[in-house]
């Protein structure tokens, strides 16, 4: 079964490059969700199985991650219920589970028991640790995962790592990489009709993008200290000055021209400063920088620096952002059409050919139980 022909949901009104694909997700929290939404947000389907009695984190009608999904509650534990799941199981191109390893097997849903159900299925789960190794079972949370593959090291202040949010494992190291790996399994089922299982472990993922990093070390471009390298704060061209104010500049100035160009609006003398090539010259550079940052404002250096080709930005806070006339002009940050005070983003990456439409709101739990229920129903036959 696909998306019932002639539905009012607010769900499959949607377009985009997945239009067509029916995606069932076992309710959780972070990566998993997140994998979901950036199927959702191309036109997928996807219906979110909410286990009855199920913890709901936080107000449901803001969380973005749920957005332009279905929900249905089901009783795992009763056989009617169980069955509705398989339903749903049948009727899909994807699964997604984001639980510890053996959690869906003890509940009957393993990947076993699904694609016998479902052979085309593409069964794709989302752990910390990985299905397997010492730590499989351990809990965690992002900030572990980051540590243990070297990038929180790498991260932070010359006194401490700083956690970069939960962005880098959770969502991308987890979900972005587990969304990725559905849509090439998806492009195996159509050339082949056969389904798999998709394993994304944030550990896995993290250690994928520090694949540049590591280059660098091996060729002695990269030291194992934090602000001590060209991309972590240590170099004066890439990294944070304060203003006069509080506010914050991003500075980005690697190459010699942009360098040079910032110089110009800064009216210091390159000469005198030096090459930034000499990380001899950072703390001094860095310093005669920070000191001339200081005595304006940043909105003050924002409009000195306007039309300038160097890579300058303003910190711009939450609150900010959505402002910004580049991140409105595209449409990064966008309000919601129901909600205007909270600010969401756009529909990414986007495709010229099948563009998807504006996201839908989130879902609340249970909230199209019937409408789902009603679907496999006309599906069975009644």
């Amino acid at each position: 079964m696909r998306a019932a022909e002639g539905s009012e949901s607010h769900i499959l009104s949607q377009g985009g490059i997945l239009q067509g694909i029916r995606v069932v997700e076992f309710a959780g929290l972070g990566p998993a969700p997140f994998a979901a939404m950036m199927l959702a947000d191309q036109g997928a389907d996807v219906i979110r199985i909410e286990r009855h009695g199920g913890h709901v984190f936080g107000d449901p009608n803001h969380d973005l991650l749920n957005r332009g999904k279905r929900s249905i509650t089901l009783n795992l534990k009763l056989a009617e219920d169980r069955e509705t799941a398989f339903d749903l199981i049948e009727s899909a191109d994807v699964l997604i589970e984001g639980y510890r390893p053996g959690v869906m097997e003890r509940l009957g849903f393993g990947p076993q028991e699904c694609l016998k159900r479902r052979p085309q299925l593409v069964y794709g789960r989302v752990t910390g640790w990985g299905q397997d190794g010492p730590l499989a079972q351990a809990p965690g949370h992002d900030i572990n995962y980051l540590a243990l593959t070297g990038a929180l090291h790498a991260i932070g202040g010359a006194q401490k790592p700083v956690p970069p949010l939960n962005l880098v494992a959770d969502f991308g190291g987890g979900g972005m990489l587990l969304a990725h790996g559905i849509s090439l399994a998806l492009f195996h089922v159509a050339r082949t009709g056969q389904g798999q299982v998709v394993e994304a472990s944030m550990v896995d993922g993290v250690a994928a993008m520090m694949a540049m990093i590591h280059s660098f070390r091996a060729m002695n471009k990269w030291e194992d200290a934090r602000e001590a390298n060209l991309l972590d704060g240590g170099a004066p061209h890439y990294t944070c000055y304060e203003c006069s104010d509080g506010g914050w500049l991003a500075v980005g100035a690697l190459e010699p021209q942009f360098w040079q160009a910032m110089l110009e609006v800064l009216e210091l003398d390159p000469v005198s400063l030096g090459d930034p090539a000499d990380e001899r010259l950072w703390p001094a550079q860095h310093e005669v920088l920070a000191r001339t940052f200081r005595q304006h404002s940043r909105d003050e250096w924002v409009a000195r620096f306007q039309g300038v080709e160097t890579c300058v930005s303003p910190v711009l806070n939450l609150s900010e952002a959505g402002g910004h006339p580049h991140i409105a002009a595209r449409g990064t940050y966008r309000g919601r059409e129901d909600a205007p005070d909270q600010i969401q983003h756009g529909v990414t990456p986007r495709f010229s050919a099948t563009p998807a439409a504006a996201p839908g709101r989130p879902c609340l739990p249970g909230e199209h139980t019937q409408e789902v229920l009603d679907e496999l129903r006309a599906t069975r036959g009644g």
